[in-house]
């Protein structure tokens, strides 16, 4: 097939790591939960009966596809959500134990921001610094651990550059002197294997729409026996732990959604990373592109070039008149005049953090379309620099 008939108004969406499309199986568990079987999982009659059970079943199968238990299992309206209640939730509800906590510093906003409010509460917060590749430095962690120490975050993989966490070694660091462990899973859940025991985790958060699920619904784990105090007030809902009228439809989806990626994980997998490892090799092959994050120890599907010398912005700004959709990195910063956060902690420069794009494969994507969008960004990135030359 020539490059002109593959141009032909084509559009490839290589922005996975921002959202996926709600998989039509999952659609359709969800619709019958929107009219006929419509009734409030709090409700005493067989309306609201009808509910708790699609709601149970979910939180179920949920348990099931981390290695958790039913009741450990908390619906949330995302990642965010939980994010923001296992910091806030941990902190508050432990500070006769001790007022400190650590983060890694390519955390998500929504854990970084969390702590920056905490901080503001009287809490104190440690930053342990990561390696050129984006990956926690465990001994300088280990560093930071004081004997007011409550909580560690880290993330199970990077959002923007991919980058899998040893949490393994951070779990091991903390059982050994008692700390509470919180992992994102947010990114990592929808291709990489998650249990809550291996490795061992207190707390870890989930969100729907990363993995073929709809938009506002996720879940938040925490260990049977760990004090969290609510985030939301007003119901007795989620055994006191959360208020407000669970999200039925959202639940049913969400579940379905894990559940299917768990059944066909180490498939797509596999099939994802040679979709990647097609389209970076010829991408550094006609750039001179510099590869962040790890490519042995990372998300099959997501990788992130900067290139030097361009500005991020107008090169997204090119690939979507060209027909591709990718970001500049985390989708709740995409706008924001800041660089990259995650890239900055991991020694790129202002300039380099600025010139850099992220691409992040799906279910629907081809060998056709890593070579369309290989081509398209290799084209767009000369053509900017010959302008730049020019002017």
């Amino acid at each position: 097939m020539s490059a002109e008939t593959l141009r032909a108004g084509r559009r490839v969406y290589l922005d996975h790591a921002a959202t996926t499309p709600v998989e039509a199986r999952v659609l359709a568990a969800m619709l019958p939960y929107f009219s006929e079987k419509f009734g409030n999982p709090n409700s005493p009659h067989a309306f609201g009966r009808e509910a708790v059970t699609a709601v149970d079943d979910a939180r179920d199968t949920v348990a099931a596809c981390i290695g958790a238990k039913a009741n450990e299992v908390y619906f949330t309206s995302g990642g965010t959500e939980a994010d923001n209640w296992a910091l806030a939730g941990i902190m508050r509800a432990n500070a006769e134990r001790g007022r400190h906590f650590i983060v890694s510093a390519v955390e998500h906003h929504a854990v970084l921001e969390a702590a920056r409010a905490l901080c503001k509460e009287g809490f104190a917060c440690s930053v342990a610094p990561v390696d050129g590749a984006g990956r926690v430095d465990v001994a300088a962690l280990k560093g930071l651990l004081r004997p007011d120490t409550v909580l560690v975050c880290l993330m199970a993989a990077n959002n923007e550059v991919g980058t899998v966490q040893p949490l393994a070694e951070v779990s091991a660091l903390c059982r050994e002197r008692g700390i509470l462990l919180f992992s994102d899973a947010v990114q990592a859940a929808g291709t990489l294997p998650v249990n809550v025991n291996s490795p061992r985790v207190d707390l870890l958060s989930l969100s729907s729409h990363k993995l073929y699920g709809p938009k506002g619904a996720g879940a938040l784990y925490v260990r049977s026996g760990v004090k969290i105090a609510p985030l939301l007030l007003g119901g007795r809902q989620e055994r006191g732990r959360r208020g407000g009228t669970v999200n039925v439809p959202a639940c049913v989806g969400f579940a379905g959604a894990l559940r299917l990626c768990a059944a066909e994980r180490e498939q797509e997998h596999a099939r994802l990373f040679a979709l990647r490892e097609r389209f970076a090799r010829q991408v550094l092959a006609g750039t001179d592109a510099l590869r962040n994050g790890d490519a042995k120890h990372s998300l099959p599907g997501v990788v992130s070039f900067t290139f030097d010398g361009t500005d991020g912005e107008a090169v997204l700004y090119a690939l979507d008149l060209a027909g591709v959709a990718a970001s500049g990195g985390a989708a709740c910063s995409s706008g924001a005049p800041e660089p990259s956060h995650v890239l900055l902690a991991m020694g790129r420069s202002e300039a380099q953090a600025r010139a850099s794009v992220r691409f992040s494969f799906g279910r629907e994507n081809t060998e056709e379309d890593a070579d369309f969008v290989a081509e398209t960004v290799i084209q767009t990135i000369q053509k900017l620099r010959a302008r730049r030359a020019e002017g």
